[in-house]
């Protein structure tokens, strides 16, 4: 992929010799100032140019002292581009070889090559400024143009002499003796290939008038780049030699190659390689003597730079292939090349990395940025091209596996750790999914790390002068919580199984969690705060998907540790619980977390927490209302069992005959809880004395609700939200009168739209009424009522209910002897299809896989970012400033509405991150005016 400008009209002339112009008088007169006998004989200084040409290579090295000073004299007050580069040939071609090769510098080059750049500049300046007026019909213009482009082929081809000389040397070549050759070469290579690179714009559609020329110019400067990169190669720094003369010599070689390079990128692949691997041997061969001088922030950025240029090459290649019905082998070689390139250049990052590490601390977030683009860019990521399997494997077998040792060489790099784990670095959504696979890479590295470089990435910055920095694991559940469209579809991961032979796809959430409990396993005693205090963290967090990921992980770290370690977490949780105040999402997590561990608490330890938190205490009862029975052996089951029975029953007619306070409806709802919790996991280790209790103490609290008291008592909504799920257990010994009276409220209720929480209640009854053998008596007046209920939860819009919704009805239509009810319940083909793709186990929205991932991108890009801020924002809060547990029936009031405004709050808040990421759409300022006249209303409410 050689640089080739458009159409060529001309052939390039052969190399030929100057045509010298009649330059003899002044010759043979002498410069200004200098005076010449007639009478004596013309010396070996005064002879023709013409003739010079022609002498002996013996007669060239014996007069070249004399004729060496008049041609550098003459050169030197020449305003004429030919003449120029006319007697710079005769210089270079004639008396060149016979020059001392250790005096080349004051001697010539000093002398000449400034003079050569200005040059060659001049005509660069003449080229570009003329070749706008470049047309088929402006003949002098052309001829012009042309002339200039042979002059700087020229004069290219007299620097590539010089260059081939010194090559030709058999002594030592010290950089310092030469040092004017590469500074001179280097600008007039750059220049080339800077004004055939920008050809199409300069020549404005006129290229092919002058394409021969510099097709010619562009070879000349290639061959003269070669030729250069070869003596460069025989250089010796002399490293006796003051760091800031020959030292800075080559660090002036290494960043003009480098400025090249950037300009021969998209002309030449192979020659910008080779460029690239000479700079890097240089760079590695003078180590010592330039490591200080050298950018090498510049060198990182631009190799990053190419890297992800061929690998997106590679990537357009195989999408093409991809996409193309039959496979074209020339396409395919094309990719296996770029894909070699890719390797090429990230080995070439490997190695420089390795050698200057020290010297890389401002290149660590262009380092991350790499990872973090690739990894973005390619299956399984949202944002990556459709490539075959097959190229996936090639790619990743021939380039993402040098991603690999490079991240093993900055692990125990501090400014790297500091960049990854930046707590205030906020990364755009498609990279948050390739930065959660980092730190997963990372953690799998770390048990391999000495103690320190583990400290290093587990802890948080703690010096008030270095960067804020969160723990690795803390970044991890950040960047997990961060990837909700990889979660949602879910994406898919090669996992490698045991044995390393065979791969199974796991989804991100899998993929996390094996490899965060491998890391656990591997973890320091000294990090063990870091490890509680990190996924303690998580489980209290408000996105679910992440506390489930931490519970998962502790409920390894319990079964993997001893049964003392799993009892003291299982306490130190409990006591949590305890002093949570109030109803809120932490409270509900750990719950959930109490509930995991105690199944893997050994009897023992479970016969010790009963004798902590003994179940007969009513203040325990908010522990046993989240603890399963069935995690009991069948005599602590029953025993435990029987004391929250008793305990709840008595505290249920201690209520009832205490003047039914609503004040102290939050403690009977703990008892209530716990009773469920009882019935349904340990039902059987009640006796029938028990659940009779139970029956008659649910039966009665039944009878104190009604309509009106539910709508407006929140309290009292979660009475009823514990007890028909109470109630539905016992189905069978029920009252009929007492089904019917449940039936009939919840129809009623649902006409006033109760929360989601009371209407998941109604399911969890209704359900169970399949078991239930209705008798004639009471089908006229439980019919009805049921059909209603059914017919509205299951035309419900909340997916959670829908679902829900659908379980119960196919739950109760299986097992009812009401057959004829069942069709009364689907009131719409909307319900009734609904309830048959349920049955059949078909989606109800036809999406095509493409569709479905283009969707979760824009639901991530626009809604998710500002709702996890404000999720968060509100998680912060309520962390920090907890509910007060409801005393009266005025806070308990005073509590909704505060709950109620900060919802509001939160949404406004929503919408302003939206605004400032994208223009608001026409439909939004209608709906804000009708919100502001809502709220004016609310207003003249209150007032």
């Amino acid at each position: 992929m050689v640089w080739t400008p458009a159409e060529s009209s001309q052939s390039l002339p052969g190399r030929r010799r100057f045509r010298l112009w009649p330059w003899r008088e002044c010759f043979e007169a002498g410069l200004p100032g200098e005076s010449m006998s007639q009478e004596r004989a013309v010396p070996a200084s005064a002879v023709p140019l013409e003739e010079l040409s022609s002498w002996p290579e013996e007669l060239c090295r014996r007069e070249l002292p004399s004729v060496l000073p008049r041609l550098l004299s003459m050169y030197q007050h020449s305003d004429n581009w030919i003449e120029h580069i006319q007697i710079l040939k005769v210089i270079v071609e004639m008396f060149l070889p016979h020059m001392n090769h250790l005096t080349l510098e004051q001697t010539f080059f000093s002398q000449v090559l400034p003079k050569t750049v200005k040059l060659f500049d001049d005509m660069m300046y003449e080229l570009t400024s003329q070749a706008r007026e470049l047309s088929s019909q402006n003949l002098e213009i052309q001829t012009t143009l042309r002339s200039i482009l042979q002059t700087m082929v020229q004069v290219v081809g007299a620097l590539t002499g010089c260059v081939q000389h010194v090559c030709a040397t058999q002594e030592p070549i010290i950089l310092e003796n030469i040092h004017s050759l590469p500074s001179s070469v280097l600008h007039v290579i750059k220049s080339t290939f800077v004004h055939c690179k920008n050809s199409e714009s300069v020549y404005s559609g006129r290229l092919h008038i002058v394409s021969d020329l510099l097709q010619a110019l562009f070879k000349e400067a290639y061959s003269l780049q070669k030729q250069l990169m070869e003596l460069l190669d025989m250089v010796c720094v002399d490293p006796l030699v003051d760091e800031n003369d020959d030292g800075l010599n080559m660090v002036m070689v290494i960043h003009s190659l480098l400025d090249i390079c950037s300009v021969i990128s998209s002309m030449d692949h192979a020659f910008h390689a080779n460029t690239w691997k000479f700079i890097i041997k240089q760079s590695l061969k003078h180590q010592s003597v330039i490591k200080n001088q050298l950018k090498h922030k510049g060198v990182i950025t631009n190799l990053c730079e190419d890297i992800l240029f061929s690998f997106r090459s590679c990537l357009q290649l195989a999408e093409h292939m991809t996409q193309s019905e039959a496979q074209d082998n020339a396409d395919y070689r094309l990719f296996q090349k770029t894909l070699k390139l890719c390797r090429f250049f990230a080995n070439s990052l490997l190695h420089y990395t390795k050698e200057f590490l020290p010297f890389l601390s401002d290149s660590c977030c262009t380092l991350h940025q790499l990872y973090l683009q690739i990894h973005s860019q390619f299956p399984p990521s949202l944002y990556a091209a459709r490539i075959s399997n097959a190229q996936q494997e090639e790619i990743a077998g021939a380039f993402l596996v040098t991603l690999d040792p490079l991240i093993s060489q900055l692990l125990a790099f501090p400014p790297f750790v500091h960049v990854v784990l930046d707590s205030k670095r906020e990364l755009p959504y498609e990279l948050q999914f390739p930065q959660c696979l980092l730190l997963v890479v990372i953690m799998d590295k770390l048990p391999s790390q000495p103690e320190d470089v583990q400290t290093l990435w587990c802890t948080e910055s703690q010096a008030s002068e270095a960067p804020a920095r969160v723990s690795l694991l803390k970044a991890i559940f950040d960047s997990f919580e961060q990837c909700s469209g990889e979660l949602s579809l879910p994406v898919r991961l090669q996992e490698v199984k045991s044995g390393g032979q065979a791969q199974a796809a796991v989804t991100l959430y899998q993929h996390v969690c094996v490899h965060l409990c491998t890391f656990i396993t591997s973890f320091q005693p000294s990090l063990f705060p870091e490890l509680d205090a990190a996924l303690l963290g998580a489980v209290l967090r408000a996105n679910m998907i992440t506390s489930l990921l931490a519970m998962d992980a502790w409920c390894f770290l319990a079964r993997y540790g001893t049964a003392e370690l799993c009892a003291h977490h299982v306490t130190v949780v409990a006591h949590l619980i305890k002093s949570c105040p109030g109803e809120c999402h932490q409270l509900t997590n750990l719950s959930v977390l109490l509930r995991r561990l105690f199944f893997f608490m050994a009897p023992p330890q479970q016969m010790e927490f009963i004798q902590k938190f003994p179940p007969k205490e009513a203040e325990n009862l908010p522990l046993w209302q989240c603890i399963s029975f069935q995690a009991l052996p069948a005599e602590l089951r029953r025993e435990a069992a029987q004391e929250v029975s008793r305990v709840g029953a008595a505290q249920c007619r201690r209520w009832l005959s205490s003047g039914r306070s609503l004040a102290e409806l939050d403690s009977l709802n703990t008892v209530l809880s716990a009773l469920l919790a009882v019935c349904h996991s340990a039902g059987d280790a009640l006796d029938v004395g028990q659940e009779v209790a139970v029956v008659e103490a649910g039966s009665r609290l039944w009878a104190f609700l009604n309509t009106d008291l539910v709508t407006s008592q929140p309290c009292v909504q979660w009475t009823l939200s514990l007890l028909l799920p109470l109630l539905g257990l016992f189905i069978q010994t029920l009252d009929p009168q007492l089904i019917c009276q449940v039936v009939t409220l919840q129809a009623s209720l649902l006409k006033v739209e109760p929360p989601d929480h009371v209407r998941l209640a109604m399911l969890d009854f209704v359900s169970s009424l399949g078991k239930l053998f209705i008798s004639q008596d009471i089908q006229d007046t439980i019919l009805p009522s049921l059909s209603s209920v059914f017919a509205s939860l299951l035309a419900d819009r909340n997916w959670l209910l829908e679902q829900h919704a659908l379980e119960a009805f196919t739950q109760f239509a299986e097992g009812t002897n009401q057959e004829a009810i069942v069709p009364r319940c689907l009131s719409s083909e909307e319900t009734k299809n609904k309830v048959v793709s349920f049955l059949e186990k078909t989606g109800f929205v036809d999406e095509t896989a493409a569709a479905r991932v283009e969707r979760v991108k824009q639901e991530k890009g626009i809604f998710w970012e500002s709702l996890a801020t404000v999720t968060l924002e509100v998680a912060k809060w309520s962390s920090l400033q907890p509910y007060a547990k409801r005393a009266r029936v005025e806070c308990a009031g005073e509590e909704e509405y505060r709950a109620a405004v900060q919802a509001a709050i939160g949404a406004l808040d929503a919408v302003g991150v939206l605004l400032q990421k994208s223009p608001a759409p026409d439909w939004l300022p209608t709906e804000m005016e009708l919100l502001q006249e809502r709220v004016e209303a609310l207003k003249r409410r209150v007032l």
